[in-house]
């Protein structure tokens, strides 16, 4: 069975995309996997190392794990839905890559807060998974909420942006769960992008996607990007925004600045982040 896997610090914005998570399994009848990475260095006291104590610590932690995720079994809606844990010792990059190396995961899924953002934090576990990692990643603010069936929209530009094969798997998956499948796809044309790329770059993203009614939508990338890409989806009341991120592109200088920030804090909505 395909897993939507989650990774769990205990936190709120955890317990919050864990109930995404769930949603969305529900309805395309996938299983939910949560994922703790103990650091290697956690539970080892003032750098005395017992075999014995550090590996009671780790059972603790992955009963607490355990016991967690079955918390969200109390909900009636969602005790049809398979979940399993996974607790490892090791940096969050590295655990993800060994598990994801050898189950069908379909994506990830990450909590985080409102205000903090993508590029909130240096160095935080989310811009980790987003700038170095390519699996498929879906990032949920606290205040996202996934409606029955979600609006979704593709932000991209035809000149640089490819879509890989695991990620026209994924995106195929989120579409499953609107009614009837739609996608919305916005391109950010650049000055020098003509009429003929463009209607190649709609083939080419209907031969990726078939059987989807696809609906397709322009802003010119000059000025301020992210205000074009709110305006959209506050108009069109986006419940998830695709991105693809590839170096050098128009939506890698999305990642690279604060407009990622900017989409999520204004219009509290859900990302997946794609991979060429």
């Amino acid at each position: 069975m395909k897993q939507i896997l989650v990774a769990s610090d205990f936190s709120n914005s955890a317990s919050h995309a864990m109930t995404y998570a769930l949603s969305l399994a529900k309805i395309l009848q996938m299983e939910v996997a949560v994922i703790h990475a103990i650091h290697p260095t956690e539970g080892i006291n003032n750098s005395t190392y017992n075999a014995i104590f550090i590996e009671d610590y780790y059972a603790k932690k992955r009963s607490a794990l355990k016991e967690w995720a079955e918390t969200f079994r109390q909900n009636e809606a969602y005790q049809e839905v398979p979940i399993k844990t996974v607790c490892d010792v090791g940096f969050l990059r590295k655990v993800i890559n060994k598990y994801t190396e050898y189950n069908a995961v379909s994506f990830l899924m990450m909590g985080i807060t409102g205000a903090t953002g993508i590029k909130g934090i240096v160095g935080s576990n989310t811009s980790m998974v987003v700038t170095k990692m390519r699996i498929p990643t879906l990032i949920v603010p606290l205040e996202s909420v996934l409606p029955a069936f979600p609006a979704v929209a593709l932000a991209t530009d035809y000149k640089t942006t490819k879509l890989s094969v695991k990620d026209v798997k994924a995106l195929t998956q989120i579409l499953k769960a609107t009614n009837p499948k739609k996608l919305d796809v916005l391109h950010i044309a650049e000055k020098d992008m003509d009429a003929k790329s463009i209607k190649n770059g709609e083939k080419k993203l209907k031969e990726q996607i078939p059987n989807v009614e696809i609906n397709f939508n322009y802003i010119d990338d000059e000025g301020k990007t992210s205000n074009g890409i709110i305006d959209f989806i506050e108009t069109n009341e986006t419940d998830i925004l695709c991105l693809v991120k590839r170096n050098h592109n128009i939506i890698y200088r999305l990642f690279a600045s604060s407009t990622v920030n900017e989409v999520l804090n204004k219009s509290v909505k859900a990302i997946l982040v794609l991979h060429e």
